[in-house]
């Protein structure tokens, strides 16, 4: 472990943990002190004289947080997506732009890196410690996490369907069974190889891809290897109408009922997006159990609000979700990975959703970016900040125009200064940001390179969208150019 600061000092705000509560308090004016990447104690500012040459954090005219939690996420194919996906959707699929997006847009192997070190950028100058990367593994993907000096879980995903497109109003599953169990073969040996990397920051998720594009044997071996192996499970579910109305083409039955008769939902599974559950205004159906699936099978949900609210569809309700019982953190899913606005933006949508002002508060929302995303993530030991939790620390500016004035620091930073006022962040007690910026990645090195694989994944659209169309066809600019 990399030495950093025994102390934080003079911390005018903290959000600590209540005793040993999951509700957190603020408290004012306190010291930190750290030891071997855990929090031992924290005291009244002042209470223990600073030592000879003690290496400390001065803490004056900040906020102190604990490191937030982002339990979904692509980083290394999204940022490649920014200026394609913003507006683009397909109304004939009840407007997503997935699956037209992915069979028409494929991310040059050689762009994945940057993509990385771009969105694991970002997720720190947005205080993110901790992340669940999902992706089809690529050369350095490990390493690059453990440069960032984040924690992740990799998530390597494997599924025996790709989608495709014949018209616009038409998806297809093209199947390839013995492909899907060679992925899913490497992904074990990329999560054995997480586990173990000597950064000791990695650990494992098991990720089949999508409800709609695994088959019931290879979700049923996925489930078991997770069981076997004391892994974390989770795969994409009920993130559009299309994928629903093929489920219940397939099977009569919504996704969650299905993945409930196949048991999929356990304790130790993410649900990710999970928003078109079968009383949903998009969907209908004629049954109103798959909330009720998920609080009793104990499984989390991942919420990722962002990407969906583009298509013009969003959670029924987080409000709803939470008052029931079922454990809903927050991811970013794609560009921006930054986690604050999705805590702002889950707010906004629940109470739009609920037309009730209860839906979700600030306490709630930052709930879901930590203690409910280390609960998702079988982590006891993250999202607080209390003696004996991981040093996990991220220092806000107080002093910033957007923070001030300070009267709830909390409320100022999720509604109106977000990543801006984020000034440093530890994980483990190391800095990993400083003066907002990376300690170990270099940001601007990686522009240059993603925008030219942006560029090539642009022009070979036509190689592989159904109908050979452009690039600009299908996502053109805002503006036209004259």
């Amino acid at each position: 472990m990399t030495s950093g600061p025994v102390s934080v000092r003079n911390v005018s705000w903290a959000v600590v943990r209540d005793g040993s509560d999951n509700r957190h308090i603020y408290r004012r004016n306190v010291d930190f002190f750290l030891k071997d990447g855990k929090i031992t104690e924290i005291t009244p500012a002042g209470a223990r004289p600073t030592g000879p040459g003690e290496n400390s954090i001065d803490g004056t005219n900040m906020l102190a947080l604990p490191g937030l939690i982002n339990i979904h996420s692509h980083p290394s194919t999204e940022a490649a997506y920014r200026g394609v996906r913003e507006d683009h959707g397909v109304p004939e699929q009840q407007m997503t732009g997935l699956m037209e997006r992915l069979q028409a847009f494929r991310v040059p192997d050689d762009g994945r890196q940057p993509a990385a070190v771009l969105s694991y950028s970002e997720m720190l100058r947005a205080g993110t410690t901790m992340v669940c990367d999902v992706t089809v593994p690529f050369d350095g993907w490990l390493e690059t996490m453990a440069q960032s000096g984040m924690r992740f879980y990799a998530a390597p995903t494997f599924a025996s369907a790709r989608w495709g497109m014949s018209s616009p109003q038409t998806v297809t599953w093209k199947w390839d069974e013995a492909r899907g169990l060679a992925e899913f073969e490497k992904a074990k040996r990329v999560m054995d190889d997480a586990e173990t990397h000597n950064s000791r920051r990695l650990d494992a998720m098991v990720f089949p891809g999508q409800i709609d594009t695994v088959t019931p044997e290879l979700f049923a071996a996925g489930r078991k290897h997770a069981d076997d192996a004391g892994r974390g499970f989770s795969t994409h579910i009920c993130q559009s109408v299309v994928e629903v109305r093929e489920m219940i083409r397939r099977h009569n039955m919504t996704p969650i009922q299905w993945a409930a008769a196949q048991g999929l939902m356990k304790s130790d599974t993410v649900l990710a997006h999970c928003i078109l559950l079968d009383d949903h205004p998009q969907i209908r159906w004629h049954t109103s159990k798959d909330l009720d699936l998920i609080a009793e099978s104990g499984a989390s949900v991942a919420h990722c609000p962002q990407p969906f609210a583009r298509y013009g569809l969003a959670m029924d309700h987080i409000g709803r979700y939470r008052a029931r019982g079922v454990n809903v953190g927050l991811g970013t899913d794609c560009a921006p990975h930054n986690i604050i606005e999705e805590m702002r933006l889950a707010i906004v949508a629940g109470r739009l959703m609920s037309e009730d002002i209860r839906s979700l508060d600030t306490a709630g929302a930052f709930e879901a970016a930590t203690f409910a995303g280390a609960k998702a993530l079988g982590r006891d030991d993250l999202g607080a900040l209390a003696p004996g939790m991981a040093a996990d620390i991220v220092l806000v500016d107080l002093g910033h125009p957007l923070m001030q004035p300070a009267r709830d620091p909390l409320r100022s930073f999720v509604f109106h200064a977000a990543d801006r006022a984020v000034r440093t962040v530890l994980v483990d007690g190391e800095v990993v940001l400083a003066d907002g910026e990376p300690v170990h990645l270099d940001p601007k090195a990686a522009i240059g390179k993603l925008a030219e694989a942006q560029a090539r994944m642009i022009r070979d659209t036509p190689k592989i969208d159904y109908a050979q169309r452009p690039g600009d066809e299908i996502s053109p600019l805002s503006l036209p150019i004259h």
